[in-house]
């Protein structure tokens, strides 16, 4: 029997379907304007774009211009690419528009549906920003879509790391920009800190498209953006607590792979306190449960997670003696990214490679609150359904699934459930030589380089050509992903999401086209096109009678989009396809989650060695293992964003104060408000309100204006006085400050005296934020365990947090206000003899420069006999610091050094 809620939705559609249908006739509009827009010379699209500027301005909306903007936009595409957009991709253009997130399968050409709401929206002239996942994927897509912004008469910019400052600033004033993820947070806290209006970077937050969003706004927003710089070096420490570590036994700690935790027993922390005391970190007679030892604690946690919880190979690989971290959703390597806490040097001490200082935070954003900045949001991916809740809640956006412009044809078998890995190893072999000996094509998804190095190996012993793509193999990506459809090919992939390249039948047509125009210059650009345009329609056909593309995953993910996005990979554009997962009881999901109740079941049914369980129950229980895990993840990124957001406040206010010094020429009423209110405060504290004569503390006031005020005052004279009240005297000492800050402003000229209150103001406020962030850094470290004497830790940090703020701004005023009253001209002898101290340093460094000085790496291998200064492979070894031996002036590690 049917439920209501079926009947309902069979009676009147869901809310799905009810969003596709509102836009079809808005697509009828878009359509019955083609002929038109078709007969428009180039420079005709050009002008048309004008002429939607101009309709803007004049106070048209958005939604009034939009079928003629989506018009014109596909024709752009037609002349520029030779893509005329379906009906599908301007129905989720439509959507994203509306900021929504707008699901479209892999293989529906999300990239050319960006570029609808993208020019909508640049209308304004106000810039949109376009979000990829890797610095790759921002840099092809600017260049293939900027073709299409171009007919349109319009500007694309690409933002990337390590980009010169002119040409960064020039990319984010295009009309389209497109960058990742980092670098537009990274960009934020950095125009942050800066000094001068024409500095930053940013101009405004607008409109944002963020490609593979779910990859952006929930897996990669557990951890927030931070810049730093160094603190204290304790290499020392890290290395004699590693020691230590190895010497532990089973019983010394509890590890909880769920929660990804690891905790001492006590008879853990006994064997702790004899190894430290010898080692000379604990001192005789402390405990491990004293205050003091909180820094050794914290620094044996983390040797402790570092060995146990974090694997070589799959959490992170060593390159050029560097722990470089892995994504583990995209299996890419994250250069320049480290973790935390000291958790990173940790690693470092473990790998034995240098043990980098520990940084403290300069600026920080979570990416939730980064994107939560822009007036309008919006999202695509192939999978986002499954998060809809968290997309719905954190950001505002409603997901949409688009129809996919054929209909799916792929096959999604149920999962094959093996008793041991060795038995689902043996199986995925054999089921690939089946797939392989028919010519069908099969990827193989794996969850971490070890598995499929392993994998590959056992391939290799039977004879199996294939492909290992992971973060190894990253530069060779694009190529390896775009020969994955070939027939007989056979692919092995660490985490397939957000790859960004397709997978086509037959292989990829303009690769092939490539490589074979760089093998043959003079050949003819045509005639090689049409011959291998045949030999892949070809291949394709072939591929399509052996089945189409296999997915084959080795194991289930923690989250059900990534096992979707694999999937997906099969049967783009109604190609046909198939997918299966094959499981056994030792995978990670299967027995963190339950699998001894399966395996004993297993068992009583008599299951055979090499035998495997497929049925839709096993299916049921790991999907629900799954949304566990899913709903876990939620509740820790909800939780980051309940204490980011109490930061966040203050860090708008902060932001706010620093752009209005920036855009403010005269800053001496700010400055001379900040000066009274110290008065105010210095008054309140030594002649309190409504107190008599005799309990003044004239003293002390004397005291606290001289070294605050930098003013030798007769204030022991005025509190004597008959009728002085604590007004007059506060008035007196506005009258003498202003008049001392007037003489200053006199002694350095008007425009110095500006700049001077700028950079005063400007760096004060930089100084104590750090500072504040390091303290609430610290709060919240600790202020979880107020949940033990029954408190809340979120309204405890909130509390905290907003007094510490109080503080701050107290401490703020008294700083800027201490330091503009120290500050005078030089005399002329004091400027002689720093002209002096200026014209030794100089005079030492020629001296240094002229002696022969002992060659560093870099020039050495210049020098070295066979060098070519265009050939790398002549180069040797050179230092990740020295300069470059191309000769570009850059540091090796920023040029040809470049971690990929």
């Amino acid at each position: 029997m049917l439920g209501f809620g079926t009947v309902a939705r069979k009676v009147f559609g869901t809310t799905n379907d009810r969003k596709i249908k509102a836009t079809r006739p808005m697509i009828e509009r878009i359509n019955a304007l083609e002929p038109e827009f078709e007969k428009l010379t180039d420079e005709g699209l050009v002008a048309k774009t004008q002429e939607l500027r101009e309709a803007l301005a004049g106070g048209k909306t958005t939604d009034d211009i939009l079928p003629e903007a989506f018009a014109n936009c596909r024709e752009a595409a037609r002349r520029a690419l030779g893509l005329r957009a379906f009906d599908v991709q301007l129905m989720g253009g439509m959507f994203l528009h509306q900021g929504n997130i707008a699901e479209m399968k892999t293989g529906e050409g999300k990239t050319l549906v960006a570029t609808f709401p993208a020019y909508l929206n640049a209308l304004s002239g106000e810039g949109v920003h376009i979000v990829t996942v890797n610095d790759y994927l921002a840099r092809r897509d600017a260049e293939w879509m900027g073709k299409v912004y171009a007919a349109l008469g319009m500007t694309t910019g690409v933002v990337y790391p390590q980009q010169p400052e002119a040409e960064k600033r020039a990319a984010y004033a295009c009309d389209v920009t497109y960058a990742t993820n980092n670098e537009l947070g990274f960009d934020y806290l950095r125009d942050n800190m800066k000094s001068e209006l024409k500095d930053m970077y940013q101009r405004g937050h607008n409109f944002a498209i963020v490609d593979e969003v779910d990859s952006i706004l929930i897996d990669e927003a557990r951890t927030p953006l931070i810049i730093s710089g160094p603190s204290e070096d304790r290499s020392e420490l890290y290395k004699t607590v590693d020691t230590i570590i190895p010497l532990l036994q089973d019983d010394h700690f509890t590890l909880d792979e769920k929660t990804r935790n690891v905790t001492f027993t006590d008879e853990g922390n006994e064997f702790l306190e004899a190894h430290l005391a010898g080692a000379g970190l604990l001192p005789e007679g402390q405990s491990l449960y004293d205050p003091e030892s909180t820094t050794l604690v914290h620094h044996i946690n983390q040797g402790l997670r570092a060995h146990k919880l974090f694997q070589r190979d799959k959490d992170y690989i060593v390159r050029d003696g560097q722990i470089v971290l892995i994504d583990e959703f995209t299996g890419r390597m994250m250069a320049g990214r480290r973790l935390s806490d000291g958790l990173h040097q940790a690693i470092e001490a473990k790998e034995g490679v240098d043990i980098q200082p520990e940084n403290v935070t300069l600026a920080s954003i979570t990416f939730q609150n980064y994107f939560r900045l822009y007036n309008k949001l919006a999202g695509m991916t192939g999978t986002a359904l499954t998060e809809a809740d968290e997309f719905a809640e954190i950001y505002r956006l409603g997901v949409v699934e688009v129809p996919t412009n054929r209909p799916i044809a792929r096959e999604d078998r149920h999962d094959a459930v093996y008793r041991t890995a060795a038995e689902k190893y043996a199986a995925i072999v054999e089921e690939i030589k089946k797939a392989n000996a028919k010519g069908q094509p099969v990827l193989v998804g794996t969850t971490s380089i070890e598995k499929s190095e392993f994998l590959s190996q056992m391939l290799e012993k039977e004879g199996v050509v294939h492909n290992v793509l992971n973060a190894r193999q990253h530069e060779q990506e694009a190529q390896i992903v775009a020969d994955a459809g070939k027939p007989g090919a056979v692919t092995i992939a660490t985490n397939m999401a957000g790859r960004g390249t397709d997978i086509k039948l037959g292989g990829n047509l303009d690769y092939k086209v490539m490589k074979a125009l760089a093998a043959d210059p003079e050949g003819d650009p045509e005639a090689i096109r049409a011959r291998i345009e045949a030999e892949t329609a070809a291949a394709e056909q072939k591929v399509k009678e052996a089945g189409g593309l296999y997915v084959l995953a080795t194991e289930r993910h923690e989250s059900r989009r990534i096992d979707n996005q694999l999937r997906g990979r099969s049967g783009r554009q109604g190609d046909p396809g198939r997918s299966a997962f094959f499981l056994s009881l030792e995978d990670d999901l299967m027995r963190i989650f339950g699998s001894e109740r399966l395996d004993n079941v297993l068992q009583k049914l008599g299951m055979k060695e090499g035998e495997a369980i497929v049925h839709p129950w096993v299916n049921k229980s790991l999907e629900r293992a799954q949304a566990k895990v899913e709903g876990r993840n939620f509740d820790i990124r909800k939780q980051l964003l309940k204490f980011d957001d109490v930061m966040n406040d203050q860090r708008k206010v902060i932001f706010g104060q620093r752009r209005e010094i920036m855009e403010n020429e005269d800053l001496g009423e700010i400055a001379q408000d900040m000066r009274h209110q110290v008065i105010d405060d210095l008054v309140d504290q030594f002649i309190p309100a409504r107190s008599y004569a005799d309990q003044w503390d004239g003293q002390g006031l004397y005291v606290a204006v001289l070294e605050t005020l930098g003013m030798d005052l007769p204030i022991l004279k005025w509190v004597e006085e008959d009728g002085v009240d604590d007004q007059v005297i506060r008035d007196r000492l506005y009258e003498e400050s202003n008049k001392t800050m007037a003489a200053k402003a006199d002694q350095f000229g008007p425009e110095n005296m500006r700049q001077i209150e700028k950079q005063v103001l400007l760096q004060t406020i930089d100084a104590k934020w750090r500072e504040h962030i390091l303290t609430l850094d610290h709060l919240r470290s600790v202020v979880g365990f107020r949940g033990y004497a029954q408190r809340d830790p979120l309204n405890e940090y909130k509390n905290e947090a907003f007094q510490l703020f109080e503080g701050m701004l107290d401490s703020l005023r008294a700083d800027v206000t201490k330091k503009l009253s120290q500050i005078r001209p030089l005399t002329e002898e004091e400027q002689k003899r720093m002209m002096a101290q200026i014209e030794a340093q100089r005079a030492a460094i020629q001296a240094e420069a002229t002696a022969a000085p002992p060659q560093g790496e870099a020039e050495a291998q210049a020098a070295a006999p066979g060098f070519v200064e265009a050939d790398p492979s002549t180069w040797g070894n050179p230092g990740r610091n020295d300069p470059c031996p191309c000769g570009s002036g850059q540091k090796f590690k920023h040029c040809h050094g470049q971690l990929a």
